[in-house]
């Protein structure tokens, strides 16, 4: 009966853009009531202002929302700009504080040392000429995406620019310092004149053992240093260095954390190894040479 009642008043009822035409469906209905509030909107300014009003808060809030959404991001740019910047500065330092410089001899073949995220790094002995005339005989570590280390260049003259770098490598039970210059650039020369730039080092870092003062049977003073030199991502190189005459006595002195510069020349000697009572061996031992080096007195 109720339903029947409804039905009779929405017959009766006719909207505007029906034209006389009974309603007869419920989208009919729904149109009528769409009508109705519209044109209730449009009557009332009550309710045309307050419905304005709200809009406007509710634009001004999604703009606000919308600016500071896009201040963060700019501001989380910028600090992934500046980390950015920091790191590569820092890897700069780091690397300004280990730079050698060698032009020698090839004098053997590539040999596989290790291969880094798909990248291989090989060994190569590079012989580099003293003012005596004698030579050092030096390892380089270089990148196959640096050479094609698949071709022969004995007896070609390089000119090698990188860092002294070193690492453990493990005999049984003992740990043995391996020292190498890990190359990041070659050059191809010529002709070459000036022999008193052929081996070149600079080294920064910091006392890490006290330094051993010595005297050898002629009287001459000696010092040795390990030096400890920073490298990125917490690294750190060992490098064993040698000083004489003054230097060596001014070295004594040093305490184990100084910080120490150091300028020289890599060099090779070689020693013999006593492995047990009727068995030794020979091997190569690499180091620093000092000529100059300073202290910070802190």
């Amino acid at each position: 009966r109720m339903s029947r009642g409804l039905g009779d008043v929405y017959k009766r009822q006719t909207p505007p853009c029906a034209k006389g035409r009974p309603l007869k469906s419920k989208i009919d209905i729904i149109k009528h009531e769409k009508a109705d509030s519209v044109e209730m909107f449009w009557q009332d300014p009550l309710i045309f202002w307050s419905i304005m009003v709200n809009f406007l808060i509710n634009y001004q809030c999604a703009v606000r929302k919308q600016a500071k959404q896009k201040e963060k991001n700019k501001n989380g740019q910028v600090r992934i700009y500046l980390e950015a910047k920091r790191r590569c500065t820092m890897s700069e330092k780091m690397i300004e504080n280990n730079k050698v410089s060698v032009i020698g001899e090839i004098v053997s073949g590539f040999t596989f040392s290790h291969e880094v995220f798909g990248e291989g790094f090989y060994m190569v002995d590079v012989a580099v000429n003293r003012l005596s005339e004698q030579a050092d005989i030096i390892p380089l570590m270089v990148s196959e995406r640096l050479l094609d280390v698949h071709q022969d260049y004995s007896g070609s003259t390089i000119e090698a620019l990188g860092q002294f770098r070193s690492y453990n490598r493990h005999e049984g039970v003992k740990n043995r310092l391996m020292l190498s210059i890990f190359v990041r650039e070659v050059h191809f020369m010529e002709e070459f004149t000036d022999y008193t730039k052929t081996n070149q080092i600079f080294l920064d870092g910091y006392i890490c053992k006290p330094p051993i003062y010595r005297k050898t049977p002629l009287g001459r003073e000696i010092a040795d240093i390990l030096l400890a030199v920073n490298r990125p991502y917490g690294k750190s190189d060992y490098i064993p260095c040698i000083s004489w005459g003054r230097n060596a006595r001014y070295a004594s002195g040093f305490e184990v954390g100084a910080r120490v510069r150091i300028w020289g020349r890599v060099q090779s000697r070689e020693y013999t190894k006593k492995l047990s009572e009727t068995e030794c061996e020979k091997r190569i031992a690499y180091e620093v040479s000092i000529s100059k080096l300073e202290c910070d007195e802190e």
